[in-house]
């Protein structure tokens, strides 16, 4: 399980395939490496026309369904990415220079490293104009984290801790239940609330006047001078921490180039 991102900057590929679709034949190709790959470390050497496993999935109605998927059926949808593959080259969505690299996931469980480095980012009191828009923020859309907290508290699978991290910014505190929800729970993020979760969570500089603020977006041409990305991976991150600032980068590359992040939560 994850939460996917995309880019959404219009392709040849998203063209012929759907946002969905290349979406779809990725994870499926990964899943049928590993399958194969549990297959031969077991000794089995059947072809993937042979090989097969169960996938579960919730239908819109609420139920879940399962189906048996045949590896091969997947590697050959897959097959469909290999001639776009080109388009990906020089393409200025393309995040990670990997093909279709416009998509993402930042993986599940979240790590109690990775909700401080996220906490530890967000702006205090010295910072006023940021700290301002972030504590009205909070109010004006009532983000209280009871979405996220749902899920901590009824299954493992989300996140290592069962307590979400807590930092005090002044007159007001926020947790990461309220981080996570305004990340992941205001479905496709638009260019204009990028910006200001680019401020918030530093990925770039804060230290702008009001009138940069108010005209942040659209970013401009010149965005890669007046507001670079400033966020470095660095050797010692944790997985989540990894994920999220590839998340925070391609949040900066929908708003560079004035486009939608689509995020499946």
């Amino acid at each position: 399980m994850a939460i996917d991102y995309t880019i959404d900057y219009d392709c040849i590929p998203k063209q012929q395939l759907t946002t969905e679709g290349i979406r779809e034949r990725l994870k499926g190709a990964e899943r049928a490496a590993l399958i194969i790959n549990q297959y031969r470390e077991a000794g089995d050497m059947r072809p993937p026309s042979e090989m097969g496993y169960e996938f579960t999935r919730r239908t819109p109605e609420g139920a879940e369904e399962t189906r048996i998927i045949v590896v091969q059926d997947v590697l050959n949808d897959a097959a469909d990415l290999e001639p776009l593959t080109p388009h990906c080259v020089g393409c200025p969505a393309n995040r990670t220079g990997n093909p279709f690299g416009c998509m993402g996931y930042v993986g599940y469980p979240i790590s109690e490293a990775g909700e401080a480095w996220l906490l530890d980012r967000l702006p205090v009191p010295d910072e006023a104009l940021v700290w301002l828009l972030l504590k009205q923020g909070v109010d004006n859309f009532q983000y209280d984290g009871q979405q996220i907290a749902f899920l901590r508290q009824n299954n493992d699978a989300y996140f290592e801790a069962r307590r979400a991290a807590e930092r005090r910014l002044g007159e007001f505190s926020l947790n990461a239940n309220q981080v996570f929800e305004m990340f992941f729970t205001v479905g496709d993020i638009i260019p204009n609330h990028a910006g200001i979760l680019l401020l918030f969570f530093r990925a770039i500089d804060r230290d702008i006047e009001a009138d940069a603020i108010i005209h942040l977006t659209p970013a401009g041409p010149d965005v890669a001078d007046r507001h670079p990305f400033i966020i470095q991976s660095e050797p010692y991150d944790d997985v989540t921490i990894r994920d999220l600032k590839g998340f925070l980068e391609a949040l900066y590359i929908a708003w560079a180039l004035n486009v939608n992040l689509l995020v499946d939560a």
